[in-house]
């Protein structure tokens, strides 16, 4: 509870403090966390203009004006804190590779907290901060947002949801259904990095090198691609479902097929060891980090070097083809010479990981 004298609030007690039921009630307790917790950490000019909604100038292109992106993403993984991220910079790292795909260049955040009434304010620091240095980093301010807080028992700690805006320019058209057969499939790094970080944060397993995740805002490396001037006909960031749910999805849209090498397919050994022990497969396995581009074969390698001179890109590689095809599969050609179904899963065989 918020201790009050004489018109005077007592700060946060950031290291012992909790979240209680004040601190969405509206009042001051209230105001109180947000002036001091969250605009501290993530304020700048739209969101200190302090209304229900943030004034934004309108996106302008070479003198002329562009069109709009908007994505939405809600954050609910378990743990709160994994090896390298946490719900914070995730949800500003999700979001902003939602829209940052389609071509666009993110401009802006909203964010919105679900905060569970007993959370320690200490946790809630640490990731308001996790996720201010994530948007600082990519470029792209939380200009609004809004927090709620619900009984003990009622959430799991924090939920958050984020939503982004960015600018796209004309000529610039990606989307899952413009695949066509010869192009060819690229993949920025490895697969699998983040299912496995919060998969083994959870069963407490412990590998001789580390597995973190790739949680990072892909916007920098697509920009890198653009310049290439590639004609990319989609891009994808392969979260829930991994690489074989975004391929079949693109391939279904596009009425094509597509053909992968398993050996072009990187995946870390620490990784792979992880997803046998836990009797996964990697291609199924969520990363937060990583993107699929899908490229005319003739400017392949020149989008391959590009994404290669970049930090988020060096592990980049060609790993198939699209294929005609009236089933719309994809498939695999194994290390040992064979040929399978890369199939997507009717579940989700690690809920919660984003």
């Amino acid at each position: 509870m918020v201790e009050v004298k004489r018109g005077y609030v007592r700060a946060l007690d950031l290291k012992h403090g909790r979240v209680d039921l004040t601190h969405g009630s509206g009042g001051r307790a209230m105001v109180q966390l947000i002036s001091e917790l969250f605009a501290k950490h993530l304020g700048n000019e739209y969101l200190g203009q302090g209304n229900d909604g943030a004034v934004l100038p309108a996106p302008v292109l070479d003198g002329k004006p562009a069109r709009l992106v908007m994505s939405t993403d809600s954050h609910v993984v378990s743990p709160l804190f994994f090896p390298g991220g946490d719900i914070g910079c995730l949800s500003v790292h999700g979001t902003v590779n939602d829209v940052a795909v389609m071509g666009a260049t993110p401009l802006y955040l909203a964010a919105g907290f679900i905060l569970e009434e007993g959370l320690p304010l200490s946790d809630l620091a640490r990731i308001v901060e996790s996720m201010a240095g994530a948007a600082k980093a990519a470029g792209v301010p939380v200009v609004t947002g809004d927090t709620k807080v619900v009984e003990r028992g009622k959430g799991d700690g924090v939920f958050i949801t984020t939503t982004a805006v960015g600018v796209l320019p004309e000529g610039i058209e990606f989307g899952g259904a413009r695949a066509r057969p010869g192009d060819v499939v690229l993949v920025s790094g490895s697969m699998g990095d983040h299912g496995v970080a919060i998969m083994s944060q959870r069963e407490n397993l412990s590998f001789d090198a580390p597995i973190v995740s790739d949680t990072a805002a892909l916007n920098g490396l697509i920009s890198a691609m653009l310049a290439t001037h590639a004609d990319i006909r989609c891009l994808r960031d392969p979260t829930r479902g991994g690489l074989a749910a975004t391929l079949n999805e693109i391939a279904g849209q596009s009425g094509v097929g597509m053909m992968l090498q398993e050996k072009a397919i990187p995946v870390k050994p620490v990784v792979a060891a992880a997803c046998e022990l836990l009797g996964l497969d990697p291609l199924n396995v969520a990363n937060e980090g990583k993107l699929i581009a899908v490229c005319a074969a003739v400017d392949a390698a020149a989008l391959l070097a590009a994404m290669r001179a970049h930090p988020l890109g060096i592990e980049a590689a060609v790993i198939g083809e699209v294929i005609a095809d009236t089933h719309h599969f994809v498939q695999l050609t194994t290390a040992f010479g064979g040929r399978r179904i890369v199939d997507w899963l009717a579940g989700d065989q690690l809920p919660r990981i984003c």
